[in-house]
């Protein structure tokens, strides 16, 4: 039995369950109808769930619906699986259990309806598939099976997503020490490691540090599908500043090579609060779009999911409605801007110069936009769903860069986990690709006390 919230959260939700049988109660249906009006993600889904229904119920008999319906699209939705169970649909009225009868609401008539079918068919077992975990609770006390739904989870651990760093074990570097040449090429070494891709897995871009050598590479996928290993510029070095910004730690250097990466179009950058993600993000754009004219502009966007509550409707343009929301952005504006000289006058001019060529601009009007030669700033991207991170990420056009930052431990969106998470998706989905970079930087740079708290609260 599938919950509203089920198809709400993921329409395609009706051909995910491959041999097993599902069952929609009509409470389900009377819901779906409620929720199908405006524009939010919620309300699309419910119409998409809707037309999947209407196109597996088209044409078909009363006796055909009571025996159940083949779960295949019509549609040809890439998305959608062929699964090999059949759709019932409720088509009798149940009498409410006694336990049931204190309360009138769509989540004890879905119960209602789960004992009627329980008891009913007792051979098979009945399982209530739902995001709400109060409701899963109450069918337990029942006696119901209940799980929530994990067709959309993209690793089964957090611990598990792919990190962006390795180290190259000292084994490997004192056994093959003798037979790795370097190549000199653009004033950098390029190395060749013989055999690692055997020993340990690397992927595209990955960030590799070699600890007995005091080496950083990284990992640069061939045309015949071998690596050669790139060394990574030192931006702790004073000469290496990216816009006045030094990195102050390894993670924070290996972020900013691939982020001033001409070949690189996707990053991603997840980290704790005071890591850095937003300060290097921007740096390396106005690095590139300014000094190296490489980008016209550099486009900043988040998803507007409150902290506490709600202040209401904002006045003014669409960038004066996000400028609450970017108060990172402006924070990390003031650092970059203090670090020139001039006194007040040229860090005026300065932040004048910047804010023509810095755009704020809101989630809600992307679709159907197409950027070209922009540097794109995706902030807080853990709140995205995965149809979120695809319409965004398709938005890109031809010398487009978009940079995803966002730490999957702060999620404040319903029914997202930081293993459904699209920036989670994401980065899993562009692992193996060679213009995509991704990093998890480690350490907090704020300030001690920042890093303290970020530890230990």
């Amino acid at each position: 039995m599938l919950d509203t919230n089920v198809l709400m959260h993921d329409p395609a939700a009706l051909f995910r369950f491959q041999e097993h049988d599902l069952y929609l109660a009509m409470v389900v249906l009377e819901e779906l109808d409620a929720a199908k009006k405006g524009v939010s993600e919620v309300a699309r889904n419910a119409r998409q769930a809707s037309r999947f229904l209407d196109d597996l119920i088209d044409d078909c008999h009363a006796e055909e619906i009571a025996a159940g319906l083949p779960l295949v699209s019509r549609r040809g939705d890439a998305a959608t699986l062929m699964a090999q169970g059949r759709l019932f649909l409720q088509t009798a009225d149940f009498a409410a259990d006694p336990a049931l009868r204190l309360g009138k609401s769509a989540d004890n008539g879905l119960l209602a309806v789960a004992l009627a079918l329980r008891d009913r068919h007792g051979e098979r077992e009945v399982v209530l598939v739902s995001k709400d975990i109060n409701l899963r609770i109450k069918a337990r006390i029942l006696g119901i099976g209940a799980e929530d739904y994990f067709s959309d989870r993209v690793l089964d651990d957090v611990d598990l997503l792919y990190t962006g760093t390795a180290e190259v074990s000292e084994d490997y570097w004192r056994e093959h020490q003798r037979d790795i040449v370097a190549v000199p090429h653009d004033g950098q070494n390029w190395y060749e490691l013989p055999g690692l891709t055997e020993l340990q897995p690397v992927q595209p871009n990955q960030c590799l540090s070699v600890p007995l050598a005091r080496l950083e590479l990284i990992a640069r996928r061939q045309a015949d599908g071998g690596y050669r290993y790139q060394q990574a510029i030192d931006y702790t070095n004073p000469r290496n500043n990216v816009w006045g910004i030094l990195a102050r730690n390894r993670e924070q250097n290996f972020a900013l090579n691939l982020l001033l990466d001409p070949d690189l179009e996707f990053i991603t950058l997840l980290g704790a609060a005071g890591t850095g993600k937003t300060l290097l993000a921007l740096a390396a754009g106005l690095v590139q779009t300014v000094e190296q004219k490489r980008y016209r502009e550099i486009i900043v966007t988040r998803e507007t999911v409150p902290l506490g509550e709600d202040i209401g409707y904002l006045p003014g343009t669409e960038e004066e409605k996000m400028t609450p929301w970017m108060g990172a952005l402006m924070d990390n504006l003031e650092v970059l801007t203090q670090n020139g000289d001039g006194g007040d006058w040229g860090r005026a001019a300065t932040g004048d110069l910047l804010s023509r060529r810095i755009k704020v601009r809101s989630l809600n009007y992307m679709r159907g936009r197409t950027f070209l030669n922009r540097y794109i700033i995706i902030d807080e991207a853990q709140n995205l769903t995965s149809k979120q991170m695809k319409t965004l990420i398709t938005r890109a056009g031809s010398g487009t860069k978009i940079v995803c930052l966002g730490n999957i431990a702060q999620i404040d969106t319903p029914y997202l986990s930081a293993t459904t998470s699209g920036l989670t998706y994401v980065v899993d989905s562009f692992k193996p690709w060679p213009h995509a970079g991704h990093l998890v930087l480690q350490r907090g740079e704020r300030s001690r006390l920042a890093d303290y708290a970020s530890a230990q609260l």
